[in-house]
């Protein structure tokens, strides 16, 4: 029986034969795309649980993909692109990527990085005995669904935007340093950039002043780290 259904959208075939092979031999369901173009039409064909993005591709680009992808839901997406600069892995976390491998890269990494995500996202799908919500000024968070929404409206977060904010509501008191985050979050699954956490976090201020800009709701606790903002 296959795992999860990946999307693999990579321009050179021989790179992306070599994802989809590797991922097949630990039984996830694969499919591939060789253009952004391609991508677009599988995305509105089939049901996928993460995808494996490239970001210069033939027709549509990897940044208008995950444009598209975060406007309708928060499956993992994983960048896997020869840019290297701190500057564009910063701008493709903005857009909503959850991770970023750069390459080359090796088959064990992206198969770590895989398996990370996934069970981190698919967590949160099972059933839970009670439903948590928690409240905070105008904003609520549904555990169980995953839902925020801001002033009655849904707002839509990456899986890591959604896990921040979690940590926060739960322990509205409590100040987070990055580090803590970082490793109640990514835990060993994680190699990214220090600077993830605070892309983040301002993702999700961004995200929550579109629907309310007369309320702070994350405070950053300067030489710390962050906590709910009660003023």
């Amino acid at each position: 029986m296959c795992r999860e259904h990946i999307l693999v959208v990579e321009d050179d075939a021989d790179i992306n034969n070599l994802v989809a092979k590797n991922l097949k031999k630990k039984e996830y369901r694969v499919t591939q795309a060789f253009s952004g173009s391609e991508a677009s039409l599988r995305l509105s064909m089939d049901k996928f649980d993460m995808i494996l993005l490239d970001l210069m591709l033939p027709g549509i680009t990897g940044e208008e993909l995950i444009k598209d992808i975060r406007e309708k839901n928060d499956m993992p997406i994983i960048v896997i692109s020869a840019k290297t600069s701190l500057e564009d892995k910063v701008d493709i976390l903005n857009l909503g990527a959850d991770d970023y491998i750069t390459k080359p890269f090796e088959s064990e990494e992206i198969l770590a990085r895989v398996n990370s995500q996934l069970r981190r996202y698919k967590k949160f799908d099972k059933k839970l005995e009670d439903i948590n919500e928690y409240k905070f000024k105008n904003l609520s968070l549904n555990e169980q669904s995953r839902e925020v929404k801001v002033n009655g409206k849904n707002i839509y977060l990456t899986g890591h935007e959604f896990d921040i904010l979690n940590i926060l509501l739960k322990n509205p008191d409590k100040v987070y340093s990055r580090e803590v985050l970082y490793e109640k979050i990514w835990k060993s699954g994680y190699y990214g950039e220090d600077n993830a956490v605070n892309v983040h976090v301002s993702n999700i201020r961004k995200k929550i002043k579109e629907m309310d800009s007369d309320e702070e709701y994350i405070k950053t606790v300067w030489g710390i780290g962050f906590k709910l903002d009660k003023n």
